[in-house]
């Protein structure tokens, strides 16, 4: 058997992915790096938190679209739960209005997934230490992009609106009227200047708002 020539003090790090292959092929490469060990790997956003105060990691790395709760969701409660333990966020999706979330749950670092593996341990580190760690591509869209412009009550009916809940659907889950849901609904419309509020759903995502 080949000896481990790992040092007496590895970066302990928590991996949340919800793509079996990827998370996989992650954990491999990062564990190929002398000084980095994947403690868990996780699948779902709900399992972070008892993960990370199972295994105690020093850097937490979470994708954003995830079942159960999101990366972004994750990382706040990590932020109470875990003070000690470091967020990056990697993710597909570059968008600036993720990157704005990401930093207001505090997050460390934030990177997109087409990079080079070397890149990422290097960003392992770097966080480690106490830098905080950006694409710089999206860096810079982010400094063009303004602010979110729904209030959370906004963003929460938009949210609700998947699959074809009706204004009434929305209205029970939100414990709201349902001419209060159609204020929301209308004035999200008019903020994301769509014609629908499944287009105004859509642009809120695209655009990293939700």
């Amino acid at each position: 058997m080949p000896q481990d020539h790992r040092p007496a003090k590895s970066i302990r790090v928590l991996l949340a992915e919800d793509q079996g292959m990827m998370r996989g092929a992650l954990a491999l490469l990062l564990g190929l790096e002398a000084d980095i060990e994947v403690v868990a790997q996780v699948g779902t956003g709900d399992a972070i938190v008892g993960a990370a105060l199972e295994s105690r990691p020093d850097v937490a790395l979470l994708d954003i679209e995830l079942p159960g709760i999101s990366g972004l969701d994750a990382a706040t409660l990590l932020r109470d739960a875990a003070p000690d333990c470091r967020v990056l966020i990697l993710t597909t999706f570059g968008r600036p209005g993720y990157l704005r979330r990401a930093m207001e749950a505090g997050a460390a670092g934030f990177l997109v997934k087409d990079g080079p593996v070397e890149e990422l341990a290097r960003a392992v580190r770097r966080v480690l230490t106490g830098e905080t760690v950006i694409d710089p591509a999206l860096a810079a869209a982010a400094l063009g992009a303004g602010p979110n412009p729904l209030t959370a009550r906004e963003c929460d009916v938009l949210k609700a609106s998947v699959d074809g809940a009706t204004v009434a659907d929305i209205a029970s889950k939100l414990s709201l009227s349902e001419s209060t849901v159609r204020n929301y609904l209308s004035s999200a419309i008019g903020k994301t200047a769509t014609r629908n509020r499944m287009e105004a759903m859509r642009e809120a995502r695209h655009q990293g708002w939700l």
